[in-house]
């Protein structure tokens, strides 16, 4: 089969994409790459709130993403599965260092605008959400890694139960019962907090998918 020509990769369904990459087209490659760096890179962040350590991680998750991409299966969506060794590496980490600090994250957003997709403030509120926004991030930091994870895997990634319990290897209903704990958690944490706080995105206005 000929290599699609780069100016068409674009319009092919993804799972044409990934046929070509595990063929060798270097053009297909690329192209999931540009996808896909980004995302990586902003769960890392989420999960970690350390922009040297987010990097590596999530350029350490897409090097294991081509290495493997032989195994993979082209009719499964890229996303959950690039989330999983994100998350697993992730993980690596934090049995390495043992340690759960994001002070460097509130900053860090600020400069480079890598909010979590599901807060988007107008210029007329910008201020007071990005306040809202750092005591989410910090509570968020406070939380145990299992809630922090799952949360941000639903809330600001919109990830579908199903695909949260490919990423962490758990079942779909101890992904219901674990997010529904660490919303409470969250909840708690942001308890005396002078602003109503929104529980995310996935609360009640959205379905089962």
């Amino acid at each position: 089969m000929v290599a699609a020509a780069r100016v068409d990769l674009d319009s092919l369904p993804e799972s044409e994409v990934v046929v070509l990459a595990q063929r060798g087209d270097l053009d297909a490659r690329e192209l999931l790459a540009v996808r896909y760096r980004l995302p990586a890179f902003r769960l890392a962040m989420q999960l970690l709130g350390r922009p040297e350590e987010a990097k590596d991680v999530a350029q350490d998750a897409m090097l294991r993403f081509f290495t493997s991409l032989d195994r993979f299966q082209p009719e499964r969506p890229v996303l959950p599965w690039l989330f999983r060794i994100v998350h697993n590496r992730v993980r690596d980490l934090q049995r390495q260092r043992r340690r759960r600090r994001v002070d460097s994250l509130d900053s860090f957003l600020e400069d480079t605008g890598l909010e979590p997709v599901s807060v988007r403030p107008g210029p007329e509120e910008r201020t007071q959400r990005r306040q809202l926004q750092r005591k989410i991030w910090q509570a968020l930091g406070s939380l145990s890694a299992k809630h922090r994870e799952i949360l941000v895997l639903r809330d600001y990634q919109d990830l579908a139960y199903a695909d949260i319990a490919a990423v962490l290897g758990i079942p779909k209903g101890t992904v219901m019962s674990r997010l529904h704990a660490a919303r409470r958690s969250l909840r708690d944490c942001l308890e005396g907090f002078d602003t109503p706080i929104d529980p995310g995105p996935g609360s009640a206005s959205r379905s089962d998918r």
